[in-house]
């Protein structure tokens, strides 16, 4: 019986280790799969490990704090790779925990597979060569990244972006505000203030500070906040009670609470893909802590932060970042999409162009079809 270790630390690397771990079992029922992940990857039958959110932090110093938590589930992973002996590890994104753990896996002879690159083509570009004598294969969900791969002469294999295949709701603007529980007249806003904890402290309280000076501005105006299954429920509440604000809080289903939305604040990450794949006009946002971003900016290879802006290849919904992310600026960005008709149909058909570029559905099933490719050659 095969083995396959699939490690996903965050929110999107669990959506797609889970869509892929599926088309797999879908492959060869036979093949066991273990993996670290959240509540996808454990509903997908991959026996979990260790949870993502010990591991799923932003930033230098954010992992500072942290080292202790992320050092034991490497530990037990290293372990895991040395008593097991998987025939394969999947590394989904997630560069700086997984690039190390797949020095361990290789240095004991387990072959090595990529699944979604690290966006190398935003910064570190010299972790292409690392990754290069790691990896057996590479797939890869953007057309641009294959040539940087091609270079350095890595097996890659441009599969389409997996989210294609579930960006959806099966519900209409008003059936998903019935369902939800919210106002089906009213003008909606999505809060996406992303899945780790770290994040929700540094960007939700100025959502919500953002929020209220909207609802000041603008008349039948209400919010949703969908809570990633990477978190605690009681943990996010605990940011939440701004008043003035009517704000509808429900457990994950962010695909119909995109489709529910006329717009949303977001989180720069896999979120603004999401939105945008769902025709949602947004502002990203950004921030981490002064010497994260100090560190980090000195490594940026793109003018855009957020992922829709870079397919796009130019600034087609607003970014703020660090010491731009304020109630007021967020404010000032949201309440132009909500009162300039033109200015939001414009950023709607941008957003279509963007979701043309994404390649076909099928990702999932694609990238399925390499991972058997290796195991018969293991």
């Amino acid at each position: 019986m095969k083995k396959i270790m699939i490690m996903a630390g965050e929110a999107s690397g669990d959506l797609h280790g889970a869509n892929l771990a599926r088309e797999i079992q879908k492959q060869d029922p036979s093949i066991a799969l273990y993996g670290v992940g959240s509540a996808r990857l454990r509903e997908a039958g991959v026996h979990i490990l260790a949870d993502a959110s010990e591991i799923s932090v932003v930033g230098l110093t954010e992992v500072m704090t942290h080292l202790g938590a992320i050092r034991r589930v490497y530990v037990a992973l290293k372990n895991f790779l040395s008593d097991e002996r998987p025939d394969l590890l999947i590394l989904i994104d997630f560069p700086d925990f997984n690039i190390l753990l797949g020095k361990a896996a290789k240095k004991i002879g387990i072959p090595v597979l990529y699944y979604i690159s690290p966006q190398v083509w935003a910064w570190r570009k010299g972790r292409i060569k690392t990754i290069a004598r790691l990896v057996k294969a590479i797939i890869v969900v953007f057309p641009f990244e294959t040539p940087l791969y091609e270079k350095e002469r890595i097996d890659v294999r441009f599969v389409g972006h997996p989210l294609l295949d579930v960006v959806k709701s099966d519900l209409t603007k008003e059936q998903a505000r019935n369902d939800l529980g919210i106002d089906a007249h009213q003008r909606t806003v999505a809060l996406l203030p992303g899945s780790r904890k770290s994040e929700i402290i540094q960007l939700l309280p100025d959502m919500l500070g953002a929020a209220r000076i909207l609802s000041s501005r603008i008349k039948d105006l209400q919010f949703i906040l969908p809570i990633a299954p990477t978190l605690d429920r009681d943990f996010v509440l605990a940011f939440t009670g701004q008043p003035g604000v009517s704000l509808r809080i429900v457990e994950g289903r962010v695909y119909d609470v995109l489709k529910a939305s006329d717009t949303a604040l977001v989180a720069s990450g896999t979120a603004t893909l999401e939105t945008g794949l769902m025709g949602v006009p947004m502002v990203i946002i950004y921030r981490v802590s002064p010497l994260s971003y100090f560190i980090g900016r000195r490594f940026i290879n793109v003018d855009h932060i957020g992922l829709v802006n870079i397919v796009a290849g130019r600034r087609i919904v607003p970014e703020l970042i660090q010491d731009d992310v304020t109630p007021g600026k967020i404010a000032d960005a949201m309440t132009s999409m909500l009162t300039d008709q033109a200015y939001y149909d414009r950023i709607r058909a941008d957003l279509a162009e963007v979701k043309t570029r994404m390649g076909e559905p099928g990702a999932s099933k694609r990238a399925a079809s390499v991972v058997r490719e290796l195991l018969a050659r293991a």
